[in-house]
């Protein structure tokens, strides 16, 4: 299938991102750092010739207020999609990571493994029904798991052979012909 062109920002760093705990459906903070990054991101954004497209991010404060730092100046109205969420983690809302099983695999696999939460599968068809929904091109504000799935559902496995420091805070993800570039 193919999509229209995107570019995908992760909001800024929270406290809570600073402090190692899941998130999920809860919220923290922008910290300075994270501040910081949204205005990297409206930087990088700010270069490019983005008239013909739609600004779309997570109702979710720290996604919200990163796509207002962002998308200030570039962005007439921003739509809020409760489909660009991230994961739920269900009873782990809040943990510190390092508290909560690990499994061999990467420590996102936590999220699949979360009582109570979402997972993969249920997060993958919400990406999928998004991205159905799109009609041209977009910039997307969003998280890092859920920038993971849907970059995953455009471009392949290639979307992950990035470097992916902190799920892309501070960076732009651009997605165009079913290939993935990093702008930094």
């Amino acid at each position: 299938m193919s999509y229209p062109e995107l570019y995908i920002l992760r909001h800024g760093e929270t406290i809570w991102n600073a402090e190692n705990r899941m998130q999920g459906e809860l919220n923290s903070p922008l910290t300075e750092k994270g501040l910081r990054d949204a205005a990297r991101q409206g930087a990088i954004l700010a270069e490019l010739e983005l008239k013909r497209f739609a600004f779309l991010s997570s109702p979710q404060g720290r996604a919200f207020q990163t796509a207002g730092i962002a998308l200030a100046g570039i962005a007439d109205h921003i739509r809020t999609d409760d489909r660009l969420r991230e994961i739920g983690v269900g009873d782990w809302s809040g943990l510190l990571r390092d508290t909560l099983p690990t499994p061999k695999r990467p420590h996102t696999s936590q999220y699949e493994i979360a009582p109570n939460g979402e997972g993969f599968a249920r997060l993958k068809l919400r990406c999928q029904d998004f991205l159905s929904d799109l009609s041209g091109p977009a910039v997307l504000v969003t998280h890092g798991i859920t920038s993971s799935m849907i970059r995953g559902l455009v471009v392949g496995e290639k979307a992950h052979a990035v470097p992916d420091t902190h799920g892309g805070q501070g960076r732009v993800y651009h997605l165009k012909d079913g290939e993935q570039f990093l702008l930094e």
